[in-house]
């Protein structure tokens, strides 16, 4: 059996045997293909918790920063400026993953562009007018670059919060620096609050990167022979590719070149090889692996940065027993049991197999905002619908006679967080309910007047508790967002309480019923008219990589394989994330669904195509046969983009990989089913179309008699 590579690993004495016995698969058993992705309008979807943990110390971030900013510069600034401190300070909510060394410049840019959205808003508060119009223009522009830097969440929500309520904190032009310079002095103390950490645990963020890609390892371990398979095979990529990212972010100059540097990037060589030799398991295996496996690679999560807890290789001595040694199961358990070997060391060798990363630490930034704007990106539309859907809102607000227009436009920016439809009615259902419950909570604690060092300590609290549930469903979060946010706009511009109550109540409505009517109306259509090309891509990918490993001629170098590897697996992650948008835009998801095992199939075919990469010394094939299967591959790409049944006639014989050849079958047969379901569903509209016009031209004729 070849022993499997890391993206772009050379060779060295912590791999496998090279005496091993060459790789013979099992007989081909197709998985059975998960349940389709189902977003919902309902109970659970509005009022249920999603999984996951509680974001502790993340609240516990969010308070001290708000509580801090917002005090300090209410006492040297007065109240109603320091509102906008506290706001800065909400850079402590982005960047919370990423490795300090990272997160240091990130968040000094996301602080300058909470600074840049006080100064637009103070200059354009001289109207209404302009400032529903600049709103909507830092909510679009703040959405582009968020999603073309992988800014992750709460994206561009916080910028277009800071933006309005600069909009009405009182002066004019004379103030913008005061109102820009309290900005930084806040987003300056959430930047010291978020790096806190930095002094003493300054490699945590990317060892909680690999711990995590190892969890969600051992939950694909686990998910192997049900029909859960296809789901967590996605989760675990994503893990693995994030992984990657944030370990890439954090090799500086000085630190890459350690000891523990390399430890670190060796274990990532093992997670991606125990992701690759799992999913061959997966393709050939109908039945769960033992307990102790998935287990196993747990206790590997806790070592990345704990040695001492790192389990013993022979503790999977007792699965192995019995298995041949060409098997994928003795493959995927011996991969584990070496990546336990790496583990239990607090350092690794400075040079040798899996020390090697071969691209840069920052993509160039240029051309990732480029692809931003491009065609084929979805950021585009998504940042269009954004941008034209808060402006169109604040200003419906002002002719409707709303004083408070910016709530609407802030309420709609966090409805449209949500992506697509149905998310998008759950986000404003849930913000709508929240809101309404959380108005009454602000404005019962501001008739009890409270002092301003009250008003700080409960602002911070609900700031606090907003962001410790967040995650888990944004129903409680709103309900929490809401004082906490009444509080700070009181504060920045005193009002009537009871105008206060009723205002927010129906700006939200407003707000809500604008952001649904912007994701029903605007680029709808985006994700579902993109999975076709999303498709034909990680089909694309999958022959390059199928043929250069196939080829005997073909010597793939280790910057070569590193690159095939990482366009393949974003591709792959594309498609999930694309189906996913898609079938929650309604009408158009009715013409996505039937693309489920398509999807599915395509899937399998690109991670086995990840598996064969993965070899040291694949089994190659002859010129014929290369040459067929790259017809087949480009048959059934042709076919999906011009969404008819593929003529894909008999593919060769893959002796060493049978489980590519029958998910190719398989595909073709779901993309026949697909055209097919299309079919019917087009012919019974044109039915339905003529019934219409039959029974109007009817009416008419009776009409004229």
């Amino acid at each position: 059996m070849g022993a499997v590579r890391d993206q772009g690993a050379s060779s060295s004495g912590d791999g496998p045997d090279p005496a091993e016995a060459e790789w013979r698969p099992p007989a081909r058993i197709r998985p059975k293909v998960g349940e389709r992705p189902r977003q919902r309008v309902d109970v659970k979807a509005l009022f249920g918790l999603a999984s996951g943990g509680w974001a502790w110390t993340t609240a516990a971030k969010a308070t001290i920063a708000m509580g801090s900013s917002f005090a300090l510069s209410a006492y040297l600034f007065g109240p109603q400026v320091g509102a906008l401190a506290a706001l800065g300070s909400m850079t402590v909510l982005y960047e919370k993953k990423t490795p300090y060394v990272h997160r240091a410049i990130a968040l000094a840019l996301v602080g300058l562009g909470f600074v840049t959205s006080v100064a637009l808003g103070s200059l354009a508060s001289v109207s209404p007018w302009s400032a529903a119009v600049v709103i909507g223009l830092v909510a679009g522009t703040a959405t582009w670059i968020c999603q073309a830097l992988r800014v992750d969440k709460p994206g561009a929500l916080f910028f277009a919060l800071v933006c309005a309520i600069s909009t009405i904190a009182p002066g004019g032009f004379a103030t913008v620096p005061l109102h820009t310079g309290v900005a930084a002095i806040g987003a300056a103390i959430g930047w010291v609050v978020s790096m806190a950490g930095a002094p003493f645990r300054g490699r945590h963020p990317e060892h909680r990167a690999v711990a995590d890609a190892f969890r969600q390892l051992a939950a694909l371990l686990r998910a192997i022979g049900t029909p859960r398979l296809d789901h967590v095979q996605h989760d675990a990529s994503l893990a693995v590719s994030t992984a990657w990212r944030l370990v890439l972010l954090a090799q500086t100059r000085g630190y890459r070149d350690t000891p523990t540097a390399a430890r670190l990037r060796a274990l990532l060589r093992w997670v991606s090889d125990i992701h690759l030799a799992a999913t061959d398991v997966s393709m050939a295996r109908t039945e769960p692996l033992p307990d102790k496996v998935a287990e196993f690679a747990d206790r590997l999560a806790q070592a990345v940065g704990r040695p001492e807890l790192c389990p013993a290789p022979e503790e999977l001595d007792e699965v192995r027993r019995g298995l041949r040694p060409r098997s994928l199961e003795s493959r995927l358990y011996g991969s584990l049991a070496r990546a336990a070997q790496t583990a239990r060391k607090s350092e690794h060798e400075i040079e040798g197999r899996g020390t090697e990363l071969y691209d840069t630490r920052y993509p160039p930034m240029l051309d990732s905002l480029r692809f931003g704007l491009s065609r084929e990106s979805l950021i585009r539309p998504t940042a269009l619908r954004m941008g034209i859907t808060v402006t169109a809102a604040g200003l419906v607000g002002i002719l409707l006679g709303f004083d408070r227009f910016y709530w609407i436009s802030i309420t709609t920016t966090a409805v449209l967080q949500g992506g697509n439809v149905v998310l998008t009615v759950n986000r404003s259902t849930q913000r709508a309910l929240g809101t309404v419950i959380g108005v009454f909570i602000g404005v019962g604690l501001l008739y009890l007047h409270p002092p301003l060092p009250a008003v700080i300590v409960l602002a911070a609290v609900f700031q606090g508790l907003t962001q410790l549930v967040v995650g888990r469903n944004f129903f409680y979060a709103s309900i929490l967002m809401t004082p906490m946010a009444l509080l700070l706009a009181h504060t920045a511009a005193p009002y009537p309480l009871d105008e206060l109550a009723q205002s927010r109540v129906m700006d939200t409505i407003v707000g809500s019923v604008a952001g649904m009517l912007g994701a029903l109306l605007l680029w709808r259509k985006a994700a579902a008219s993109r999975l076709p090309q999303t498709i034909v891509d990680v089909l694309d990918d999958a022959r390059t990589v199928v043929t250069e490993v196939l080829d005997p001629d073909v010597e793939i170098s280790p910057e070569r394989r590193y690159r095939l590897r990482r366009d393949l697996r974003a591709d792959l992650l594309s498609l999930r994330g694309v189906y996913d948008s898609a079938v929650g835009d309604v009408p158009r998801a009715k013409t996505t669904q039937p693309l489920w095992p398509v999807v599915v199939a395509t899937q399998r075919t690109g991670y086995l195509a990840l598996a064969a990469l993965a070899l040291d010394n694949p089994p190659p094939a002859s010129q014929i046969t290369i040459q067929r299967l790259d017809l087949a591959f480009r048959e059934l790409s042709a076919a999906m983009r011009e969404r008819r049944a593929p003529r894909l006639g008999a593919l060769p014989r893959l002796v060493d990989y049978p489980r590519i050849n029958m998910e190719l079958r398989a595909l073709s047969s779901s993309m026949r089913t697909a055209v097919a379901e299309e079919d019917r569903a087009e012919s019974l509209l044109r039915e339905r179309r003529a019934r219409r016009e039959s029974h109007r031209a009817r009416e008419e004729a009776d009409a004229d008699l």
